[in-house]
């Protein structure tokens, strides 16, 4: 039971780490560079499953909603700030 509450502190911490590092405040969890930040956590941490696990066809769906949401909030950052995109995508490591 302790490895839980380990496990979790552990994601909280990240959680945080991100939203100050792509946040303009330490609270501003709806920007759109942090939204795009912790989908592509949630989606780096997913793939490791999926190299033990090749049938688990219900959590693939999953990650494709998750990688189609990221796609989308990309496009919508693309049309409203070409630097803040490139920025970003620098900084997470994406590809485009």
């Amino acid at each position: 039971m302790q490895m839980g509450k380990a496990r979790k502190t552990e994601i909280k911490a990240k959680k945080a780490n991100l939203i100050q590092t792509f946040g303009t405040k330490g609270t501003n969890t709806g920007s759109t560079e942090v939204q795009i930040a912790l989908i592509t956590d949630r989606i780096n941490t997913l793939n490791p499953h999926f190299q033990e696990h090749s049938k688990d066809h219900s959590s693939r769906l999953g990650l494709l909603k998750l990688v189609g949401q990221r796609r989308r909030l990309l496009n919508y950052l693309k049309s409203q700030d070409e630097a803040r995109y490139s920025q970003l995508l620098t900084k997470l490591e994406l590809r485009k």
